[in-house]
């Protein structure tokens, strides 16, 4: 591979969304070209990257056509060209993640088959081809209410999930192949961001605590360092770690968790890349994310992912009911708190719920910081 800490090295990003702008200014810093493929010509990375190509990364062609441009290849969305991903690495291309993690991976069945047989805790599940096979399920007596409804393929930021609590529910169902998962009541839910590089050292980031949206079932805040005891840190840390193992992934893997009222840690879902659970460390640790995933894909050692301050990031989310050009209402009055770091991803249309940016809030205390991110959440708008 050639010289990477150079302006001459090219690296290919597969997917321009705000995951992939900052991850071209982490690369920046050391003078890295960044060559980003995305169909939106306003993409989030679109006036970030070295260079930037319109075009679909899930066509196989136009894949193929930008990868030969670059010397590494990375994502920052599982939606991509698989056949292309796998053609490439058998050419010789540097792909990270590797094909066998992103088949794996975007694949929510075969994800919880790997937990399974890893003797990686997880819920149970029953894998289904339609919504007919789950209605029959229920009429059996195989499965009972309430559960979660997965599609194994496209699930994304809340997409393709639904929660069956009772017979009301069941019109809602999706026809596409799914798991389906038992509901974990009262679950905590937190993450972690575990590293592993070419050579297969490991490093995790403490665990992050995290707050949904009820109706957009997606983060909507999240803590760090997340109010677990730490013998659940540890334990969250060990099986992050455990699952890069099982997947021998090269890149950053975001791994979600229930902790259910038992106390006990189930993994939910994981991620290939950088993730919006991470966020916060571009000020809150002394690597960030972005950082981290480019030294474990060049193959450079892990950075410190020792936390600088406690923090609370939020997603900046598009205001319910509007859609239409973004306007950000009381940013003067956010950018006057003391602790705020703000990041607009450069989305030029808002509709509800759509992510717009984020803000960390930096503070003594995670209380501290919960408090002044409440303000920040009532001040801030994206509205048309």
């Amino acid at each position: 591979m050639r010289q990477i800490i150079s302006s001459d090295f090219r690296l290919g990003i597969l997917g321009g969304g705000q995951l992939g702008k900052m991850l071209c200014q982490a690369a920046s810093a050391w003078d890295i070209t960044t060559c980003v493929l995305d169909p939106d010509p306003e993409a989030s990375a679109s006036g970030v990257a070295s260079r930037f190509t319109r075009g679909s990364f899930r066509d196989y062609e136009t894949v193929m056509a930008f990868a030969k441009d670059v010397d590494l290849l990375t994502v920052e969305i599982e939606g991509v060209n698989i056949e292309a991903i796998e053609e490439l690495e058998k050419s010789g291309l540097p792909v990270f993640p590797q094909y066998n993690c992103l088949r794996i991976i975007r694949d929510k069945g075969l994800q919880k088959m790997l937990y399974r047989d890893h003797g990686l805790p997880t819920a149970d599940f029953k894998l289904f081809e339609n919504d007919d096979q789950i209605r029959n399920a229920l009429n059996e007596g195989v499965l009972r209410m309430p559960f979660v409804q997965k599609t194994r393929l496209s699930g994304y930021d809340g997409q393709g999930v639904l929660v069956v609590r009772t017979n009301n529910d069941l019109p809602k169902l999706f026809a596409a192949p799914s798991l389906v998962e038992d509901f974990v009541e009262d679950a905590l839910e937190i993450a972690v961001i575990v590293s592993r590089n070419i050579h297969g050292e490991v490093s995790c980031y403490p665990a992050v605590e995290m707050v949904f949206n009820p109706k957009a079932n997606l983060v909507e805040s999240l803590l760090s360092p997340a109010r677990i005891a730490d013998h659940l840190a540890d334990e969250a840390a060990r099986l992050a770690k455990a699952t890069a193992e099982a997947l021998g992934i090269v890149g950053l893997l975001a791994v979600e968790f229930f902790i259910d009222k038992n106390g006990c840690l189930l993994i939910n879902e994981s991620a290939p890349r950088p993730h919006n659970s991470g966020h916060h460390t571009i000020e809150s640790a002394i690597t960030s994310q972005y950082e981290q995933h480019l030294r474990a894909i060049f193959g450079y050692h892990p950075g410190s992912t020792q936390l600088t301050s406690p923090a609370v990031m939020v997603n900046i989310l598009g205001s319910e009911g509007s859609i239409g050009p973004v306007v950000y209402k009381g940013l003067n009055e956010v950018l006057g708190m003391e602790g705020v770091k703000l990041h607009i991803y450069g989305k030029r249309q808002t509709r509800p719920y759509r992510k717009m940016g984020h803000a960390t809030i930096l503070a003594a205390t995670v209380e501290e910081a919960l408090e002044k991110a409440g303000r920040v959440l009532k001040t801030l708008k994206a509205e048309a």
